[in-house]
């Protein structure tokens, strides 16, 4: 039986036993060409276009969530402009990971029949100029608007590079390469914070804004020139009741139902603390200046690291194994960010980012893994779950913040952390299940 269908691990670098595609699914395949007939062509590192393939997708994933984030470090300085309260300037976030969510899935759709490139080339270049507009917002209700029409443009990016990977990349690099991808969105949340807190302190948070719809740009337009053309890519359909299918055989199986849940606990966690951090270090006993506090983001740093070693993780560790580690490293940085000293805060919270990013790195790579059919629906549905987590973790952790303090914050946060455990947990009894199932069956 294949892990999609017992749950159990699959090793990185395995090649693994893929169950017989229905006609439905195979219509949204990719149509590429069996794995042996195409090893050789397929990129690896060191390989031709490896290095400018991950440099342009690494520019992606920079632009993607310099742009989703950008009024995250802003929010004190957003509630004093229009003189609203944390849950309510929040959701200048939530709007826009809600829109990516939302409309995660039609784009991929449109990645089947247009091609992965394609669909990422547009998806920034509207979010870019959605970005343009953005500092120009009269109110707070016009600025959530636009930041929800700029997530669900940035809904092509997501889902079309992992399919991408998942197609031009070979199984063995998947994850270094998909690890290198999260790695450009670790860069970019940090930059995209760090650069915006200082603009801000001198000249507000309009400017800022608009300094980062710069960078986007500058991204982009490097993106679109270094990305190699796909060589793997086969149209597909775009017949609702196609994708409906795909969709449906995707949530039919445990194990990709199990990963999304992963990926919206963990995103669950880093949404409600990143969104609420800056209320908490500019207010006492902290009282942090605005550059100050955007700096701290500095630590993001650390997901880059975290999520591009996530491939020897898994190797060492297993993938359940990681995701244990993952857990128990996130849930450690929320309880000794509880402190009410500078340097154990710093310290949790970067745990906390470690923990997140190999998490997701690792929760990623798995789904574009088990997915054999309608990859880009697979990372679609990962990724839709995945900033459903971010916009509940903003609203409901900056809520919990406005009701309890940071202690609230981090209650929501050891919760979901649980539930990761709890859900990778379950993934381990049902592959020693399907183990002593095996078993049985070659004794006969």
């Amino acid at each position: 039986m294949s892990p999609a269908s017992t749950g159990a691990s699959t090793t990185v670098g395995a090649v693994s036993s893929a169950p017989a595609a229905s006609p439905a699914a195979a219509s949204t395949s990719t149509g590429s060409p069996a794995a042996g007939s195409r090893a050789d062509s397929r990129m690896a590192p060191g390989g031709p276009g490896y290095r400018r393939m991950s440099f342009a997708l690494f520019l992606a994933g920079v632009a993607t969530f310099a742009l989703l984030y950008s009024t995250q470090a802003l929010l004190p300085l957003i509630s004093g402009d229009f003189g609203v309260p944390a849950s309510q300037a929040s959701w200048t976030v939530a709007a826009a990971t809600g829109g990516l969510a939302l409309f995660v899935l039609p784009m991929s759709a449109l990645s089947e029949r247009y091609g992965r490139r394609t669909v990422m080339t547009a998806s920034l270049a509207v979010a870019v100029a959605v970005g343009v507009l953005v500092p120009f917002a009269p109110s707070l209700g016009a600025l959530v608007a636009l930041r929800a029409v700029q997530g669900a443009a940035l809904a092509g990016l997501p889902a079309s590079a992992t399919a991408y990977l998942a197609e031009e990349v070979r199984p063995k690099a998947l994850v270094t390469a998909i690890g290198l991808f999260v790695a450009g969105n670790s860069v970019g949340g940090m930059s995209g914070r760090v650069i915006t807190g200082w603009v801000a302190q001198e000249w507000g948070w309009r400017i800022a804004v608009g300094v980062i719809g710069a960078l986007a740009v500058a991204c982009a337009i490097a993106f679109r020139l270094l990305l190699p053309a796909p060589k793997h890519f086969r149209a597909g359909s775009l017949a609702p009741r196609v994708l409906a299918r795909t969709v449906r055989d995707h949530l039919a199986d445990p194990l990709l139902r199990r990963l999304y849940a992963i990926g919206a606990l963990f995103m669950t966690v880093f949404g409600g603390v990143y969104t609420v951090i800056g209320y908490r270090l500019t207010e006492a006993p902290f009282s942090l200046p605005q550059g100050i506090v955007g700096s701290v983001f500095l630590v993001y740093l650390v997901g880059t690291v975290s999520a591009s070693t996530a491939g020897r993780l898994v190797g060492r560790l297993g993938r359940r194994g990681a995701l244990y580690l993952a857990g128990g490293t996130t849930a450690a940085g929320l309880l000794l960010s509880l402190a009410d000293s500078l340097a154990p805060v710093l310290l949790g919270l970067v745990l906390i980012t470690a923990g997140f990013f190999a998490g997701h790195a690792v929760a990623s790579s798995a789904v574009s893994r088990t997915a054999t059919t309608g990859r880009a629906q697979a990372s679609a549905l990962y990724q839709s779950s995945y900033y459903v987590g971010s916009s509940v973790g903003s609203t409901v952790g900056a809520t919990a913040f406005h009701a309890s303090g940071w202690s609230g914050t981090v209650g929501v946060g050891v919760l979901a952390v649980l539930g990761v455990v709890a859900i990778t947990a379950l993934g381990t009894r049902a592959a020693r299940v399907a183990a002593r199932r095996n078993t049985l069956v070659a004794a006969r």
